[in-house]
């Protein structure tokens, strides 16, 4: 125990002496602060590379509190202190790497620092347009275990024979796909890993990487990170039942599988009313609802889920549970399908009826034209009409000219 006060008195004494040293040192005008020397980069993961650096062995040993300022150059700028000689940095790396540091003084208000040494990682080889497009990813937690789904599309400029391959990284384990999906030449175009090291919980980020080959091509890299709680997608909630009296629905449902608790969940319930093709969407905090709707129409409902933001940072919604149905009227698929095909039959025997009644002069048949007269009875009617009509002509003209007697004198006596 007396050795132990000793060793504390000790510390606190050089602690002090340390202190007192230093800021005697920051009442002179300049300091002088030299860089870092045997600044390396090394990739030690997928997606992950380690900085490491020494302390200028040349620097004034009065100066011993130092930091030191990194700067991520490439992809993604990014800067940050640390006292330690050594950092970890998460980033994609298909683009190359690149990361400066520098050697730093905080003296009171006072503030110095060194020149930069830098160091780099190439971009790996590979023909432009040939790495894999839009990868997207989806974690799932089934069954206690958290399962990874991520696809892909082909680089414009892969050739026929491009084959890709995906590794995925969280915190220390690294682990390749085995079960793929492939388009009609065969490349692999999604993954499915049915269990994963990744946290139930969201927490962290995911690094995804995809590599290729071709025997035409070098097949150029991709690497991407996600944040977890962005691409889990919470399991549909369970055991959806609802009920009508009279013209209220009730609707109840229990939270979706999950290690999250219930409080943690939100809700949106969707309502569709069959009979007049309209839908409305409820979003709900609790595991039941109800509203006023028309008893005589069909419901069809349907429920999904995500966490909240108190919980997490908000992140994908649920698949729609099942559907399940309430109400008096519901038309199945079947009475449509033959509601349809019936249309159809009827629409084509009637054309077909007609292009038969076309082709085979069936009309014609069915009401023939009527006969036109024959030219000799036609001449006959059409003299007998000529002779009455001279005839009558004749008898008019007979009428108007005949003399009545004692007309001559009737004339002699007026004038």
């Amino acid at each position: 125990m007396y050795h132990q006060y000793i060793m504390v008195i000790i510390f606190l004494f050089l602690t002090g002496s340390a202190v007192v040293l230093q800021a005697n040192l920051c009442l002179e005008e300049e300091i002088l602060l030299l860089p870092p020397v045997n600044f390396t980069v090394m990739v030690t993961g997928l997606s992950k590379v380690l900085l490491r650096w020494k302390p200028n062995p040349n620097q004034d040993p009065r100066i011993n509190c130092v930091k030191y300022n990194v700067k991520i150059n490439i992809p993604n700028e990014d800067d940050y202190e640390t006292r330690k000689t050594q950092s970890t940095s998460v980033n994609v790396l298909h683009r190359g790497f690149s990361a400066s540091v520098q050697t730093i003084l905080h003296c009171g208000f006072r503030f110095f620092q060194s020149n930069w040494v830098s160091a780099e990682l190439q971009a790996p080889p590979g023909a432009p347009g040939t790495s894999a497009m839009n990868l997207t990813c989806v974690t799932n937690i089934l069954r206690d275990e958290v399962s990874l789904h991520c696809t892909w599309i082909v680089g414009r400029n892969a050739s026929e024979d491009t084959q890709y391959f995906l590794f995925y990284r969280f915190d220390i384990y690294t682990e390749e796909c085995h079960e793929y999906r492939k388009d009609s030449w065969n490349r692999n175009i999604a993954c499915w890993f049915p269990e994963t090291a990744i946290d139930r919980k969201g927490r962290g980020k995911l690094a995804v990487h995809i590599n290729g080959t071709s025997k035409q091509m070098a097949i150029k890299p991709l690497d991407q990170l996600f944040d977890l709680h962005a691409i889990d997608q919470v399991n549909p909630p369970m055991n959806v039942t609802a009920k009508m009296e009279g013209n209220r629905l009730f609707i109840q449902w229990e939270k979706p599988i999950s290690n999250f608790p219930r409080k943690c969940f939100d809700y949106e319930v969707d309502i569709y009313n069959i009979r007049r093709d309209y839908s409305q969407i409820q979003k709900i905090q609790g595991n039941s609802f109800d509203l006023i709707i028309d008893p005589t129409c069909k419901y069809s409902i349907k429920v999904r889920a995500t966490v909240h933001f108190d919980c997490r940072k908000n992140g994908l919604w649920s698949e729609w549970s099942q559907s399940i149905y309430v109400g008096e009227y519901e038309p199945t698929h079947m009475t449509e399908w033959l509601l349809s095909v019936l249309m159809a039959t009827i629409c084509f025997l009637l054309l077909s009826l007609f292009f038969i009644c076309r082709i085979c002069h069936v009309w014609t048949k069915l009401f023939p034209p009527i006969p036109r007269p024959n030219s000799k009875v036609k001449d006959l009617f059409i003299s007998n009409i000529y002779e009455k009509t001279r005839s009558g002509e004749t008898e008019i003209e007979a009428i108007s000219y005949v003399e009545y007697p004692g007309l001559d004198n009737l004339d002699d006596s007026v004038f």
